[in-house]
């Protein structure tokens, strides 16, 4: 693949490039005399023309053409703007306050073709619902349809992702290592980062105290989802935060992990509450119990995402460190079946 092209002599100026190239994920090629410019000029998807060089390379006359930046390190310089258009350039970035656009501009040309993913969040309407296992194995699903998945954990205290999977001891990034990140993330970048298990990738903390997740990194990392990955599934806390709001800003469904019995229809109502200030779409998932589905839904007045009855030997499974099993003859693996191809039936 051709990287973009960066053509100045301003070595600070090459410093502060490479590492905004960095935070995108981009190699760049770097040419210090506007001559050198010339092989790669028509195939570089994005060139970016130093000021300092911007005359010299005008004086070569470039053929015209689109996604050429003017980059300057000196502010309010009048002398830019005409430098920007001998050039040919569409724009004048003057950095460091454009750090974040030119980040923009470099993830956009190396990242392959956006996937236009959906994210999935899924909370319980009362501790010990079973939210964390079906997002995982929704999650599982999708990877072994061959959907590219990122399993995102939401919630501080829930224990931990990874556990589910039996992978706690598993390379790569955690929430973490991710907490300072605001702005884009190239989502190749992010994928390579976190731990991957049977090609599902996931986000999950490290054990012990865990910080709350800031707003901005979790939009960081689901807009980087929804550009690579087929599929993004949350697992939230029951109280909404800012970063919860996030991934509920951005849900094409969320489901709701209510309990069949009135303690858990009445928490759940609460839990109802605050999602629906922040999404549209939210479908109950009922786990069996003394109150018929129908009950349970019509109190909430939510649709209805399906039942799920205890699945015999699946707590035994999940602690020994296994996925959860997910089997045609699995209450877990039919209904994780029928969302997905009801999800993607929709999409087409």
């Amino acid at each position: 693949m051709n990287r973009p092209l960066v053509i100045t002599e301003d070595h600070d100026l090459l410093d502060d490039l490479l590492r905004v190239a960095a935070a995108a994920g981009a190699e760049l090629d770097v040419v210090h005399a506007p001559a050198h410019a010339r092989p790669y000029w028509n195939r570089a998807p994005l060139v970016v023309v130093g000021s300092d060089l911007a005359d010299a390379l005008a004086a070569t006359g470039p053929p015209p053409r689109p996604r050429v930046l003017l980059v300057t390190r000196v502010p309010e310089d009048p002398d830019t703007w005409r430098k920007c258009v001998t050039v040919g350039a569409q724009t004048v970035l003057e950095l460091p306050s454009a750090e974040r656009r030119l980040v923009d501009e470099f993830a956009d040309v190396v990242e392959p073709a956006a996937r236009a993913g959906h994210v999935v969040c899924v909370a319980g309407g009362r501790g010990g619902a079973g939210a964390s296992v079906l997002a995982t194995s929704l999650a599982v699903s999708a990877s072994r349809q061959r959907l590219r998945t990122l399993l995102v954990d939401a919630d501080p205290l829930g224990g931990g992702l990874d556990l589910l999977l039996g992978q706690e001891e598993a390379d790569g990034a955690r929430w973490s290592d991710l907490v300072a990140r605001e702005g884009r993330v190239s989502f190749t970048a992010l994928q390579a980062a976190l731990p991957t298990v049977a090609g599902l990738t996931l986000l999950s903390f490290h054990r012990g105290e865990v910080e709350p997740i800031p707003a901005e990194a979790m939009r960081s990392v689901l807009e980087a989802g929804l550009r690579g990955f087929d599929l993004v599934v949350v697992d939230l806390p029951r109280h909404p935060d800012s970063a919860t709001v996030e991934a509920l800003s951005r849900a094409s469904t969320t489901l709701l992990v209510v309990t069949a019995d009135v303690r858990g229809v009445l928490a759940a109502a609460q839990v109802l509450v605050g999602l629906r200030r922040h999404t549209g779409d939210v479908r109950a998932v009922v786990r069996s119990g003394v109150l018929d589905d129908e009950v349970v839904t019509t109190s909430l007045d939510v649709p209805y995402a399906g039942n799920l009855p205890d699945q015999p030997r699946l707590t035994a499974a999940l602690n020994r460190g296994d996925v959860p099993p997910l089997g045609r003859r699995t209450a877990l693996g039919r209904f994780c079946a029928s969302f997905l191809h009801s999800m993607l039936r929709t999409e087409q």
